[in-house]
């Protein structure tokens, strides 16, 4: 590991949401074949892995995130039956191809961003650290945060908040952001996003009140709702009769393309509501509060 990974090491280990949940909807088939399109720190591939370890069952795993994959990779060292990739779920064809993988038997996808990235020094996701402005999941993309906010003209950057962070105030937002560059820092970001809101915005929301554009300028920088409409499209090709497609969700935006998807596939037949986490889980790990996992299944 590089030292400037080694800098990035924190003491907060990711909690996979909805474990058991997952693992008892996705895993119908003991020595099946298992994709988990988001592997993180590995908490999900780990549980499906230990499912399906006694009846010969394979579990493949991808992230895009190098720096997260390098923990995953020691969290499941003891697994010999999970292999992790670096890809992204838009690229699970050319993987599977590349293994000669025709045919699995479920798919997981997580779309939460992982403890580590909003924890761990310099990624710039999280509003509550003063770090340079980057929020991309694949350290070899391009575009960043700094060049979203420090780039765009105002009207699609108050866009991209609208759209993205369902933000009623985008447009002072955007404003105040253009007014403030250049930002280097998520701080300076935070701080742009506070001269543009009334009093009571700031000090009456539940959540902190750059939520909503953090979270769109995520979107943005990592084209995530792209993303999965794209992933939705093939994925249910992928899998055997029977197969599972599992997705775990955490905000109205992904949820509805999930959701439609699900209801206007042919190829899937949604398997009930979605499931949330339970007020015992969410007391353990507040992150899943907003989580909705939904399965499907191939026909």
């Amino acid at each position: 590991m590089s030292t400037e990974d080694m800098n990035r090491l924190y003491s907060e280990r990711h909690i996979p949401v909805l474990l058991n949940e997952v693992v008892d909807n996705l895993v119908w088939k003991p020595d099946g074949v298992y994709v988990d399109c988001t592997v993180g720190e590995g908490g999900h591939t780990q549980a499906i892995a230990e499912r399906i370890a006694a009846s010969g069952g394979k579990v493949i795993g991808l992230d895009v995130d190098s720096e997260v994959l390098q923990i995953a990779e020691r969290n499941l060292e003891a697994h010999p039956n999970v292999q992790l990739f670096k890809f992204s779920y838009v690229e699970l064809p050319v993987l599977l191809n590349l293994l000669q993988v025709h045919k699995v038997d479920g798919l997981l996808v997580d779309l939460g961003v992982s403890t580590y990235q909003l924890k761990a020094e310099g990624r710039g996701f999280s509003f509550n650290q003063d770090e340079p402005l980057d929020m991309r999941m694949n350290l070899e993309n391009d575009l960043t945060a700094y060049d979203v906010v420090n780039t765009y003209p105002e009207e699609k950057l108050a866009d991209i908040i609208y759209s993205y962070g369902e933000e009623n105030f985008a447009r002072r937002i955007a404003r105040s952001i253009v007014q403030s560059r250049p930002i280097h820092t998520t701080r300076e970001l935070v701080e742009a996003i506070r001269r543009a809101l009334p009093y009571k915005e700031i000090h009456g929301r539940k959540r902190h009140f750059a939520t909503k554009t953090f979270q769109a300028i995520r979107i943005e920088v990592n084209k995530e709702l792209e993303n999965i409409t794209k992933f939705l499209s093939f994925a249910p090709d992928f899998l055997s009769h029977g197969g599972k497609l599992a997705i775990i969700s955490f905000h109205s935006l992904e949820d509805r393309l999930v959701k439609h998807a699900f209801k206007d596939d042919p190829r899937l037949k949604p398997l009930g509501d979605f499931i949330a986490p339970s007020l015992e889980e969410i007391s353990v790990n507040p992150r899943s509060r907003s989580a909705k996992l939904r399965i499907a299944e191939r026909v």
